[in-house]
């Protein structure tokens, strides 16, 4: 809704920070410190190979795992990462989660397909004990 000169509403603002901030919720490891980014990632990546290896999912995810984060974060999270900061929720902080989120992205190019294969490695290591 927007008012006689065409300036969103107060509410329709409210409404969109609030999808970002819903939105961000649910992937904020990627906004994070490489480590915590990490960390959830392997663990997601554990319960989706899980799925798969029990016959609860038809895809290997371990196929596509590398290539299809690196688009996770070029097509959601850093648009999301952008989105947050141009409506200035978070203040001076605001900035910190693009570049973490960039940072992440650019760490994955770098280490994301052996983590994989390291994710993989454990999977067998703890499904064999």
């Amino acid at each position: 809704e927007t008012t006689d000169d065409g300036v969103e509403s107060d509410d329709r603002k409210a409404t969109i920070v609030i999808e970002h901030l819903i939105q961000a919720s649910d992937v904020a490891h990627t906004m994070q410190h490489w480590y915590i980014y990490k960390k959830w990632n392997e663990r997601f990546f554990m319960e989706c190979y899980g799925a798969y290896k029990e016959g609860r999912a038809d895809l290997d995810p371990s196929t596509n795992w590398y290539k299809s984060e690196i688009g996770f974060f070029d097509y959601y999270v850093i648009p999301l990462a952008k989105k947050l900061q141009s409506c200035g929720v978070f203040g001076v902080s605001s900035h910190e989660y693009l570049n973490y989120a960039t940072a992440n992205r650019d760490e994955w190019v770098r280490e994301g397909e052996a983590l994989v294969q390291r994710f993989l490695a454990t999977f067998e290591e703890e499904s064999s004990n």
